[in-house]
């Protein structure tokens, strides 16, 4: 299991403020590299085409069934996250790691801004809201089990989707990204990417002797 990294762990170099100052200077540049790069891309995907989904996909809530134009409630948007279904008795980790770190408040300021936020999942709903009751979620979320939902958005794992609907009831999906690609909305994650010691992940090219542990472990 993850865990925090011990007082005793290995530490950054300790060096003079002018030092510190043109080591972080360095860094600027690279950042600001990457967030120009990163404003190009999201401008290529603001301009991306749209491919019109089937709005009855009947999704199934505690307080009933509803179909897929349901779940953007009084939005224009709907950002939907597919939670991998592995089985009775069984979460994935990933999704279960998304879950618990979305911000409390995070759901009414997309909201705010017409998008609107849920899960979904062909896990059984009776798993889902054992799921929920567990962890505290407070995020919609429902049940697809029984509809060909998941496999017609090409998810096989986990995955998100934005879709947009029009003013006659049409929904429309206007991006889908998966694995690293739903990385960059995670809160923790980004946090942990500016502390010290990253995520702590294997994978992860950290200095010798950094505290790691297993992706997901």
């Amino acid at each position: 299991m993850p865990s925090a990294a011990p007082l005793d762990a290995p530490k950054p170099k300790i060096v003079s403020a002018d030092e510190y100052a043109k080591a972080r200077d360095e860094l600027l540049k690279a950042e600001k590299e990457a967030t120009r790069l990163l404003d190009r891309v999201a401008a290529q995907r603001r301009r991306l085409p749209m491919v019109q989904f089937d709005s009855s996909y009947t999704f199934k809530g505690p307080e009933g069934d509803k179909t897929l134009l349901e779940l953007f409630g009084d939005d224009t948007q709907l950002a939907l996250y597919q939670f991998m279904d592995l089985g009775p008795g069984k979460i994935c980790p990933g999704c279960e790691h998304m879950g618990d770190s979305i911000p409390e408040f995070a759901l009414k300021q997309l909201h705010d801004r017409g998008i609107n936020f849920v899960f979904a999942s062909n896990m059984p709903l009776e798993q889902i809201e054992e799921c929920k009751k567990e962890h505290g979620w407070k995020m919609p979320f429902y049940s697809s089990r029984g509809t060909k939902f998941t496999d017609d958005c090409g998810c096989k794992y986990f995955m998100l989707s934005m879709f947009v609907r029009d003013a006659h009831g049409n929904v429309y999906r206007t991006y889908s990204t998966t694995q690293r690609g739903v990385d960059r909305i995670v809160f923790s994650n980004n946090i942990e990417d500016l502390a010290a010691y990253g995520r702590q992940e294997e994978w992860e090219d950290s200095p010798e002797g950094w505290p790691q542990h297993p992706t997901y472990g």
